[in-house]
């Protein structure tokens, strides 16, 4: 478990530094521990529940040309995996490419937050441990949404549809959040609802159509039942109440706002569906997950007084460290992470 609690009490030891660096200093010790983070996600071995599948679909793509490849679902990750293969890669350099992509969406995620350390503390125990190391390709897309949120937040609508779309390559239902670029637009409303809508209908058939389908019957009539998803759930759902209430002193821009009301009334919407479809609702809560890195990062600048931002960091602190201590001993999955081992050069 060593290497993940150092994982948390990196951002944290920023987080409590008594003595700030200089912005350059900053940016770069940002980076390289960033560029560190991908290099124990993605060089992990036999670590992740879904490892095993993972690799077996590896070795599949191995046996394939290039046509067949082309046709099977999600494009972008298969197209990866037989690019590597071909280059006679492994599953650890699939692995390793997935988790850069996923450190560079939410470092570039974080450092939009007026506290970048706390909100990649933020990260590590659910968004980059639990969903990093299992999830791979939902955390891939995962990676260029919270890219294009950026853009997103600075108005610019056309670069959000084509990293959600980027993104849907490796997980095409990722393409059920690009309405939500023409619900925060602020500019031309009327014109980005139009042109957002046709993108998210042209998407939806030519990526997620058919599987749309197969995830129905899997996920909802099937009844399959997620272990924490309620819990994992609520945690959104503590995020959501925060900012509702406190939307105007969290967030400056109207345009970023308007972005992250929309997220916390999704995250509202998720709780009472969670008891009727528990998986499903688990795994598109996924996507909400950077509305917990924007409010809990910003939540100490509700107040100047130095004592009661202690107070608030500390207590930022102590529920992450909890969520990350519970998750490791106590939950269901915990022995396809635990212990982490880093793949072998021999």
């Amino acid at each position: 478990m060593l290497i993940y609690w150092t994982m948390f009490w990196v951002p944290l030891l920023a987080v409590i530094s008594a003595k700030p660096m200089v912005r350059s200093q900053g940016r770069v010790m940002f980076v390289l521990v960033c560029f560190v983070f991908a290099i124990v996600m993605g060089l992990r071995h036999e670590v992740g529940g879904d490892w095993f599948s993972y690799l077996a679909y590896f070795q599949y793509i191995e046996t394939l040309n290039l046509g067949w490849a082309a046709e099977l679902k999600d494009p972008g990750y298969t197209l990866l995996n037989w690019i590597i293969s071909w280059l006679g890669g492994d599953i650890h350099v699939v692995n390793l490419v997935c988790a850069t992509i996923i450190m560079v969406g939410v470092m570039r995620f974080c450092r939009t937050s007026p506290n970048p350390w706390l909100a990649l503390l933020v990260a590590v125990p659910y968004l980059l441990i639990v969903v990093g190391m299992g999830y791979t390709r939902q955390a891939v897309a995962i990676g260029f949404i919270m890219f294009g949120l950026v853009s997103l937040g600075n108005g610019r609508t056309l670069s959000f549809v084509i990293c959600v779309l980027l993104g849907a390559l490796f997980h095409s239902s990722s393409v059920l959040i690009i309405p939500i670029a023409g619900l925060a637009s602020s500019r031309r409303r009327i014109w980005s609802a139009l042109w957002v809508a046709s993108s998210f209908l042209v998407a939806y058939v030519v990526l997620f159509r058919e599987e749309s389908d197969a995830l129905w019957q899997n996920y909802v009539e099937a009844e399959m039942y997620s272990y924490g998803a309620i819990e994992r759930v609520l945690m959104n759902v503590v995020a959501a109440v925060l900012l509702l209430v406190f939307h105007r002193r969290l967030l400056e821009e109207s345009q970023n706002r308007r972005l992250w009301i929309i997220f916390s009334w999704l995250s509202l919407a998720c709780l009472p569906v969670v008891f009727l479809a528990s998986t499903a609702v688990d795994r598109m809560a996924l996507y909400l997950l950077p509305l917990q890195l924007v409010v809990f990062s910003r939540l100490p600048n509700l107040t100047r007084d130095s004592t009661a931002r202690t107070a608030i960091v500390l207590g930022i602190v102590v529920y992450y460290a909890a969520v990350q201590f519970v998750w490791l001993n106590f939950a269901r999955e915990q022995h396809s992470w635990v212990p982490y081992h880093f793949v072998s050069f021999d």
